[in-house]
């Protein structure tokens, strides 16, 4: 769908506009409240910068497994134990504990800076065909894994934005790569018609992204799942 170079540069983009955010909380921003209930943005910002640095257990854990095909992307987000009650809750309490253990309203953009410059070269040092294993036991290529990175970054920068009284800061890179997934397969006339600009303007194409993943928008999902939109399955 995207070659390795794209989907990086697009996460590096995310990661970088991200640090300058979570750099710069205060106390005060650090505990409004998110949409992510129980989250507040402490606890989102934790989880997020978790998601995206989730990627160096990947390289430092076993490239294949016994049996079984490759995962992509978009399969990565289909429903089963991943998404499970019981992993939700250790999801959403990990970050919750990480956010009231934290020295202060920096903390998660200080995690984020002290190790993105080094992942993000050995990120572009591996070969193309580099595969990983995922903590649920799926075998991916590494660009297909980075492409949920980059929705991860994408998603809870929305997230975080909104719950800041922020304009979007996702950038027109990472905003391609979420369309890609979502709408790659999709009727782009039905698409067109119901979000004007989805697939090729900002405006329209955060708005479509909002919509069919839960943050608000329009139309009903099943107008949207008749187009051949791909829903995701999120925490």
């Amino acid at each position: 769908m995207f070659s390795r170079d794209v989907v990086l540069g697009a996460l590096a983009v995310e990661v970088a506009s991200l640090d300058a955010v979570l750099w710069g909380l205060s106390e005060e921003e650090a505990v409004v409240v998110t949409r992510c209930v129980p989250w507040d943005v402490a606890a989102l910002a934790a989880h997020t910068v978790g998601a995206v640095l989730q990627v160096e257990r990947m390289l430092d854990g076993e490239s294949s497994v016994t049996g079984g095909g490759l995962v992509s992307a978009g399969e990565y987000y289909r429903p089963g134990v991943r998404f499970s009650a019981g992993v939700n809750a250790r999801r959403v309490g990990s970050a919750v504990e990480a956010a009231a253990c934290r020295e202060d309203a920096g903390e998660a953009g200080r995690v984020l800076r002290g190790r993105w410059s080094s992942l993000v070269a050995r990120l572009a040092a591996e070969p193309v065909d580099r595969m990983v294993v995922t903590r649920h036991g799926d075998r991916m290529l590494l660009s297909d894994f980075l492409v949920t990175r980059v929705v991860e970054a994408s998603l809870h920068g929305l997230d975080l934005a909104d719950a800041l009284g922020r304009e979007p800061w996702v950038c027109g890179g990472a905003l391609d790569v979420v369309r890609g997934l979502l709408f790659g397969e999709a009727d782009p006339v039905a698409v067109e018609g119901l979000v004007p600009g989805a697939l090729s303007g900002r405006v329209g194409g955060l708005a479509a992204v909002r919509a069919v993943t839960g943050r608000g928008g329009v139309g009903v999902r099943g107008v949207w799942e008749a187009s051949g939109v791909r829903f995701l399955t999120l925490g």
